[in-house]
Protein backbone atom coordinates (compact mmCIF):
# COMPACT_ATOMS: atom_id res chain seq x y z
CA UNK A 1 0.00 0.00 0.00
CA UNK A 2 1.99 3.01 -1.19
CA UNK A 3 1.33 6.51 0.14
CA UNK A 4 -0.48 7.24 -3.14
CA UNK A 5 -3.23 4.84 -2.04
CA UNK A 6 -4.09 6.92 1.03
CA UNK A 7 -7.41 8.78 0.84
CA UNK A 8 -7.12 11.85 -1.40
CA UNK A 9 -8.15 14.25 1.37
CA UNK A 10 -5.21 13.09 3.49
CA UNK A 11 -2.77 13.39 0.58
CA UNK A 12 -4.09 16.88 -0.20
CA UNK A 13 -3.73 18.24 3.33
CA UNK A 14 -0.75 16.44 4.87
CA UNK A 15 2.90 16.13 3.95
CA UNK A 16 3.43 12.37 4.18
CA UNK A 17 6.60 10.28 4.50
CA UNK A 18 7.10 6.63 5.41
CA UNK A 19 9.91 4.21 6.16
CA UNK A 20 10.00 0.41 6.09
CA UNK A 21 6.56 0.01 4.45
CA UNK A 22 4.68 1.45 7.43
CA UNK A 23 1.46 2.16 5.51
CA UNK A 24 1.34 -1.36 4.03
CA UNK A 25 1.82 -2.91 7.46
CA UNK A 26 -0.93 -0.73 8.91
CA UNK A 27 -3.37 -1.38 6.09
CA UNK A 28 -2.84 -5.17 5.97
CA UNK A 29 -2.05 -6.11 9.59
CA UNK A 30 -3.94 -3.43 11.54
CA UNK A 31 -7.04 -2.61 9.46
CA UNK A 32 -9.04 -1.22 12.39
CA UNK A 33 -6.27 1.19 13.41
CA UNK A 34 -5.66 2.08 9.76
CA UNK A 35 -9.36 2.86 9.40
CA UNK A 36 -9.21 5.08 12.48
CA UNK A 37 -6.29 7.07 11.03
CA UNK A 38 -7.92 7.36 7.60
CA UNK A 39 -11.16 8.58 9.18
CA UNK A 40 -9.76 10.97 11.80
CA UNK A 41 -7.03 12.81 9.85
CA UNK A 42 -9.42 14.22 7.20
CA UNK A 43 -11.68 15.61 9.96
CA UNK A 44 -8.94 17.74 11.49
CA UNK A 45 -8.94 21.52 10.91
CA UNK A 46 -6.13 23.78 12.07
CA UNK A 47 -8.25 26.40 13.80
CA UNK A 48 -6.87 29.90 14.19
CA UNK A 49 -7.71 29.61 17.90
CA UNK A 50 -5.39 26.59 18.18
CA UNK A 51 -2.50 28.86 17.18
CA UNK A 52 -3.45 32.03 19.05
CA UNK A 53 -4.33 30.32 22.36
CA UNK A 54 -1.34 30.29 24.70
CA UNK A 55 0.01 26.82 25.37
CA UNK A 56 -0.24 24.89 28.58
CA UNK A 57 0.69 21.32 29.39
CA UNK A 58 -1.02 20.13 26.22
CA UNK A 59 -1.62 21.93 22.92
CA UNK A 60 -5.09 22.33 21.44
CA UNK A 61 -3.98 20.03 18.61
CA UNK A 62 -3.07 17.27 21.09
CA UNK A 63 -6.39 17.78 22.86
CA UNK A 64 -8.22 17.42 19.55
CA UNK A 65 -6.52 14.10 18.80
CA UNK A 66 -7.15 12.92 22.37
CA UNK A 67 -10.86 13.52 21.82
CA UNK A 68 -11.09 11.97 18.36
CA UNK A 69 -8.74 9.01 18.81
CA UNK A 70 -8.38 8.26 22.51
CA UNK A 71 -11.88 9.05 23.72
CA UNK A 72 -13.89 8.23 20.60
CA UNK A 73 -12.04 5.20 19.23
CA UNK A 74 -10.39 3.46 22.14
CA UNK A 75 -6.81 4.61 21.70
CA UNK A 76 -5.08 5.34 25.03
CA UNK A 77 -2.13 7.24 26.36
CA UNK A 78 0.19 4.41 27.33
CA UNK A 79 3.30 4.10 29.46
CA UNK A 80 5.06 0.75 29.37
CA UNK A 81 6.65 -0.92 32.39
CA UNK A 82 9.90 -2.28 30.95
CA UNK A 83 13.06 -3.67 32.48
CA UNK A 84 16.30 -5.35 31.45
CA UNK A 85 17.38 -8.61 33.07
CA UNK A 86 21.10 -9.43 33.19
CA UNK A 87 22.30 -12.54 35.05
CA UNK A 88 19.02 -12.66 36.91
CA UNK A 89 19.19 -9.05 38.06
CA UNK A 90 16.38 -6.83 36.81
CA UNK A 91 16.99 -3.15 36.12
CA UNK A 92 14.08 -0.85 35.35
CA UNK A 93 14.25 0.64 31.87
CA UNK A 94 11.27 2.99 31.67
CA UNK A 95 10.06 4.29 28.35
CA UNK A 96 8.33 7.56 27.66
CA UNK A 97 4.55 7.34 27.48
CA UNK A 98 2.98 7.24 24.00
CA UNK A 99 0.29 9.87 23.26
CA UNK A 100 -2.06 7.47 21.46
CA UNK A 101 -1.72 3.67 21.49
CA UNK A 102 -3.90 0.87 20.21
CA UNK A 103 -3.12 -2.73 19.28
CA UNK A 104 0.65 -2.38 18.64
CA UNK A 105 0.34 0.99 16.87
CA UNK A 106 1.91 4.02 18.58
CA UNK A 107 1.07 7.59 17.56
CA UNK A 108 2.78 10.76 18.82
CA UNK A 109 1.58 14.35 18.35
CA UNK A 110 4.49 16.80 18.08
CA UNK A 111 3.05 20.25 17.50
CA UNK A 112 5.34 22.80 19.16
CA UNK A 113 7.93 21.15 21.37
CA UNK A 114 11.68 21.55 21.24
CA UNK A 115 13.04 19.42 18.41
CA UNK A 116 14.89 16.93 20.72
CA UNK A 117 11.41 15.56 21.46
CA UNK A 118 11.66 13.86 18.06
CA UNK A 119 14.76 11.99 19.29
CA UNK A 120 12.82 10.87 22.35
CA UNK A 121 9.85 9.67 20.26
CA UNK A 122 11.95 7.84 17.69
CA UNK A 123 14.11 6.18 20.35
CA UNK A 124 10.93 5.12 22.12
CA UNK A 125 9.58 3.63 18.88
CA UNK A 126 12.91 1.80 18.37
CA UNK A 127 12.93 0.32 21.87
CA UNK A 128 9.26 -0.68 21.87
CA UNK A 129 9.63 -2.23 18.40
CA UNK A 130 12.67 -4.23 19.51
CA UNK A 131 10.72 -5.41 22.57
CA UNK A 132 7.92 -6.54 20.19
CA UNK A 133 5.40 -4.18 21.82
CA UNK A 134 4.68 -2.01 18.76
CA UNK A 135 4.75 -2.78 15.04
CA UNK A 136 4.44 0.77 13.65
CA UNK A 137 5.15 4.28 14.93
CA UNK A 138 3.27 7.33 13.64
CA UNK A 139 4.12 10.99 14.19
CA UNK A 140 1.72 13.85 13.43
CA UNK A 141 3.59 17.15 13.28
CA UNK A 142 3.53 20.37 11.28
CA UNK A 143 4.87 21.13 7.82
CA UNK A 144 7.36 23.95 7.44
CA UNK A 145 4.90 25.93 5.30
CA UNK A 146 2.81 26.79 8.37
CA UNK A 147 5.48 29.25 9.50
CA UNK A 148 4.01 31.93 7.23
CA UNK A 149 0.65 31.62 9.01
CA UNK A 150 2.32 31.83 12.42
CA UNK A 151 4.24 34.93 11.33
CA UNK A 152 1.09 36.61 9.97
CA UNK A 153 -0.69 35.99 13.29
CA UNK A 154 2.20 37.48 15.26
CA UNK A 155 3.07 34.07 16.73
CA UNK A 156 6.16 33.33 14.64
CA UNK A 157 8.59 33.59 17.54
CA UNK A 158 6.61 30.97 19.47
CA UNK A 159 7.05 28.52 16.61
CA UNK A 160 10.75 28.98 16.04
CA UNK A 161 13.39 27.09 14.08
CA UNK A 162 14.34 24.93 17.07
CA UNK A 163 10.80 23.61 17.57
CA UNK A 164 9.15 20.52 16.09
CA UNK A 165 8.46 20.77 12.36
CA UNK A 166 9.01 18.51 9.38
CA UNK A 167 12.49 19.64 8.31
CA UNK A 168 13.74 18.86 11.83
CA UNK A 169 12.12 15.42 11.85
CA UNK A 170 13.11 14.00 8.47
CA UNK A 171 16.90 13.91 9.03
CA UNK A 172 16.36 12.17 12.37
CA UNK A 173 14.22 9.42 10.86
CA UNK A 174 16.42 9.06 7.77
CA UNK A 175 19.45 8.86 10.07
CA UNK A 176 18.01 5.76 11.71
CA UNK A 177 16.55 7.31 14.86
CA UNK A 178 13.74 4.73 14.98
CA UNK A 179 16.03 1.76 14.27
CA UNK A 180 14.08 -0.95 12.48
CA UNK A 181 10.66 0.35 13.46
CA UNK A 182 8.41 1.22 10.50
CA UNK A 183 7.46 4.89 10.73
CA UNK A 184 4.71 6.93 9.07
CA UNK A 185 4.79 10.73 9.36
CA UNK A 186 2.01 13.25 8.68
CA UNK A 187 2.82 16.97 8.48
CA UNK A 188 -0.16 19.31 8.86
CA UNK A 189 -0.23 21.62 5.82
CA UNK A 190 -1.49 25.19 5.49
CA UNK A 191 -4.49 23.92 3.49
CA UNK A 192 -5.98 22.74 6.80
CA UNK A 193 -5.91 26.24 8.29
CA UNK A 194 -9.34 27.64 9.18
CA UNK A 195 -9.64 31.26 10.34
CA UNK A 196 -13.26 30.74 11.34
CA UNK A 197 -12.76 28.47 14.31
Amino acid sequence: MPISALPQKIRDHYEIHEWRHASAILEKDFPSEWSDICDVLPRFKLCKSFITTKGGNKSEISKWFDTHLNKARGWIEKEFDTSVVVDGASVNSPTHSVDCFKNRVALEIEWNNKDPFYDRDLNNFRLLFELRVISVGIIVTRSDALQTIFNNLGRGSSYGQSTTHMSKLLPKVEGGGAGGCPVLVFGIKNTLYDEGC
